[in-house]
């Protein structure tokens, strides 16, 4: 009987064979094309949420702010890589009509679907499942998916505007304690920080081919979002100090630095499936 191996050694082990699974499925190829096709879904996929949010305030009278949202998407960024996208996002939701629930909606769900069904490729690959489902189910799946997502963000916003109301009430028994807990700012960065790890646990548990447990999930996700998170002030860092994207792509540094982020964020993302699909197969690591 094989004797009992130390955890760290284990994945440690695990995760040496995931990088070597990661580049022997040309993991590098598959990352560029999830980059390109999430930073061609962003724009659709924000719209979509600014026209479901102008539905959901004429049938219940709320109003969220478009700038919340857009900070639950961004918020994560590094600000050198965020300000420019956002920027252009703005001037985009200034001169559009957030009513959107039209065909150019439906368009543009379709579009922001795309970005979603390149990471239901690619985690699939990484766990090494057939997708047995028809190519209808699938899109399905991706189209459901920026939905909920969608609404995920909005029930966020919301949630950001009544937590401070409902905080008021508990203020007269509590007042110290519950203004520091319930503040904006805090708020905010508790809800910036929980959204990508909501996003990548969704992206394990639905995106492929098989349902996996969560304990067989759970590892690979607090790899990736522990990696992107060393990948973020990494970036940030290189970009402040090293980086000249403004002297060699000249008006497209922005959109370049981004889409180098989503690279970067695209191939973790797929390591970290890996991680978890060498856990699965070889149990005893």
């Amino acid at each position: 009987m094989e004797p009992v191996r130390h955890p760290a050694k284990r994945y440690g082990q695990a995760l040496a064979r995931a990088f070597k699974r990661f580049n022997g499925k040309n993991g590098w190829v598959m990352s560029s094309h999830v980059a390109m096709s999430l930073m061609l879904a962003l724009f659709p996929f924000v719209l979509f949420t600014v026209a479901l949010s102008g539905a959901l305030a004429e049938m219940v009278s709320t109003d969220v702010e478009l700038q919340d949202m857009v900070d639950l998407v961004f918020g994560s960024w590094p600000d050198q890589v965020a300000e420019p996208i956002v920027a252009e996002l703005n001037s985009v939701l200034a001169a559009s009509n957030s009513r959107l629930m039209t065909l150019g909606g439906i368009l543009t769900l379709y579009f922001a679907s795309n970005g979603v069904d390149a990471v239901r490729v690619a985690m699939t690959q990484a766990y090494r499942d057939a997708d047995p489902r028809p190519f209808w189910k699938a899109r399905l799946l991706c189209l459901l998916f920026v939905l909920a997502g969608g609404a995920g963000l909005l029930a966020i916003a919301i949630l950001e505007l009544a937590l401070p109301l409902y905080a008021s009430f508990l203020q007269l028994a509590f007042p110290e304690q519950v203004q520091e807990v319930f503040s904006g700012d805090r708020l905010s960065r508790i809800f910036i920080a929980l959204t990508p790890i909501g996003a990548v646990l969704a992206c394990h548990i639905w995106l492929p081919g098989h349902r996996h447990s969560l304990r067989q999930i759970l590892p690979g996700v607090l790899l990736t979002v522990l990696m992107m998170t060393l990948a973020g002030w990494g970036f940030a860092y290189y970009i402040g100090k090293f980086a000249s994207y403004s002297a060699t792509y000249a008006g497209l540094a922005g959109a370049m630095a981004a889409l180098i982020f989503l690279y970067l964020n695209a191939a973790i993302l797929i390591l970290g499936a890996e991680f978890n699909g060498t856990l699965i197969d070889d149990p005893l690591t």
